[in-house]
């Protein structure tokens, strides 16, 4: 005698589908999600009949499509304060990138304009609404802000710290080494005195860059010079007004590596517009490979930051974060140090005799 159900009438190899248990059950497909993956309010009594169709069904859920659903109810923010536009794009090209890839929701936000009292305050009511956070400079290293989402259990990940943070997780370069082989570059082409305009104070990376401009200079025998490195503030006005001091000091440097690409294109049109050629009468490098190192005239050697690839992979942290995490659980934070690359343009040549 045929029995009867659907364990028996299916055909060899064809799988379930949660339509069907959907259907079985007369319920949505959202609604066995929320079943299987015990998420949202379901009624016991609507539970019930779901979990009977699966039996009944030999339901097995696609673990791919349950993660992919879990990521859909997640809200991550990317909260931002950065004067580089190019830098930006990236960053978000990237964010954007991930939360379509695992169908989280992107919230993106700019708090410019924040004082302290202000960033704790909105930090306070984003922890009510979202699941992550990406920081990206310089709000990755700053302390109230990861002091509130500490204090809220809401996971964050710091994108280009200029160093680890026991008190978050982070996707970040080796800025230190970084611009010391980049500084060896424009030494091995023959370049003595070399200048570089520092990044923004309120960034660890800033730092680090010029201790790797330093180290490079001391290790060829060079002795530092605090004439040579002006502060800039990653922003291309800044970058204009410390090229015009390099190159107005009466013996200026025949290289300048600058913090970012920002402030090097800025360098190279205050060269221009001093009657310099770049490279043959001024070498000009920078950092980050971002848009702009492309848009400038000679194009730039630049140190490649993956910027896009590390905001992607600050995505797929939260939702690992977020999935494994429950109740008591010990905080785990994570340092992911990825690689950096030199890319070697039109913007470097020995220096001229004399």
């Amino acid at each position: 005698m045929k029995k009867t159900g659907s364990k028996a009438t299916r055909r060899k190899g064809q799988a379930v589908t949660i339509d069907a248990v959907a259907a079985r059950a007369k319920v949505s497909p959202m609604t066995v999600s929320r079943v299987i993956n015990n998420q949202g309010k379901v009624r016991d009594s609507t539970r019930e009949r779901v979990l009977a169709a699966v039996r009944e069904l030999d339901y097995v859920p696609n673990r791919a499509a349950s993660s992919l659903a879990a990521a859909h109810d997640v809200r991550i923010a990317l909260i931002y304060t950065n004067p580089s536009a190019g830098y930006l794009r990236e960053l978000l090209v990237g964010a954007l990138r991930g939360a379509a890839r695992t169908a989280a929701q992107l919230v993106i936000d700019d708090w410019e304009a924040l004082d302290e009292a202000a960033e704790r305050k909105a930090t306070r009511a984003l922890a009510k609404s979202v699941g992550g956070v990406i920081l990206p400079p310089p709000l990755c290293e700053s302390t109230p802000l990861i002091e509130e989402l500490a204090t809220a259990g809401v996971p964050a990940v710091a994108i280009a710290a200029g160093h680890f943070n026991p008190d978050i997780s982070s996707v970040r370069i080796d800025d230190f080494l970084a611009a010391r082989e980049m500084v060896e570059h424009l030494i091995k082409a023959g370049h003595r005195r070399i200048a570089c305009i520092k990044g923004h104070p309120n960034q660890a990376a800033s730092q680090r860059r010029l201790e790797g401009y330093q180290a490079a200079l001391r290790e060829a025998g060079i002795t530092p010079d605090p004439a040579l490195a002006p502060t800039g503030y990653f922003s291309y006005r800044s970058g204009l007004d410390a090229a015009e001091t390099l190159l107005a000091l009466r013996k200026p440097p025949t290289a300048i590596f600058a913090s970012n690409d920002d402030m090097a294109a800025a360098a190279i049109s205050v060269a221009h517009r001093r009657g310099l050629a770049v490279p043959q009468d001024l070498s000009v490098v920078g950092f980050d490979d971002s848009s702009a190192a492309t848009t400038v005239w000679p194009a730039l050697t630049t140190v490649h930051q993956p910027i896009a690839s590390m905001a992607d992979s600050a995505i797929d942290i939260l939702l690992r974060t977020i999935r494994r995490r429950k109740p008591g659980d010990t905080r785990v934070v994570v340092d992911q140090v990825v690689a950096h690359q030199l890319v070697l343009r039109d913007s470097v040549a020995p220096p001229r005799r004399g």
